[in-house]
């Protein structure tokens, strides 16, 4: 800012003080620029992880926000609930890295600028998606188990029903 003396001089020279707005409204416009760069390039953050064996890939946005899941076909065979397990678990990988990615793109877009409002914004990225420490593998699903002739048949299909022709009398239930 400027100092008591400095100010007086400013009124001293109106036209030194238009110029030195018109950098200060420069520098601010660069700034919100930069700013601008910084979130658009942070919206077009995408992550993806896989699971270990390649089941459940999954992309989640810089805000958190699943934008895809894919399964592989390994993913078929495994029973419901490891299956959501491990949904979870890819999407909460994938979540981890989003405060890196962010804080890396604002050091690329706003350099050693406002640093306490980034500390800020990434400590709250950190807190909620928080880095994953190694788990071992889930163990593999369960093979299905082998038909046993003892076993009832599994259900079908409800059949669809068949129309008779509307020329048919014999049939006709009116």
């Amino acid at each position: 800012m400027t100092g008591a003396n400095e100010l007086g001089e400013l009124m001293l020279d109106p036209d030194e003080a238009q110029r030195k707005m018109e950098r200060w409204a420069a520098g601010l416009e660069e700034k919100a620029q930069r700013y601008a760069a910084a979130q658009e390039r942070t919206e077009q953050l995408r992550l993806t992880a896989s699971s270990s064996d390649g089941a459940v890939k999954i992309t989640v946005g810089a805000d958190g926000g699943v934008t895809d899941i894919e399964f592989g076909n390994k993913a078929r065979t495994y029973p419901l609930e490891e299956l959501s397990r491990a949904i979870l678990q890819t999407m909460h990988q994938a979540q981890a890295g989003i405060a890196g990615q962010v804080a890396e793109v604002m050091q690329e877009s706003l350099g050693d600028e406002d640093q306490e409002t980034r500390a800020l914004m990434i400590g709250t990225l950190r807190s909620r998606f928080p880095e994953i420490e190694e788990e071992e593998p889930p163990p593999p699903p369960p093979a299905p188990p082998a038909s046993s002739s003892d076993a009832p048949p599994p259900p079908q299909a409800p059949r669809e029903r068949r129309h008779e022709a509307p020329d048919d009398e014999e049939n006709s239930p009116w």
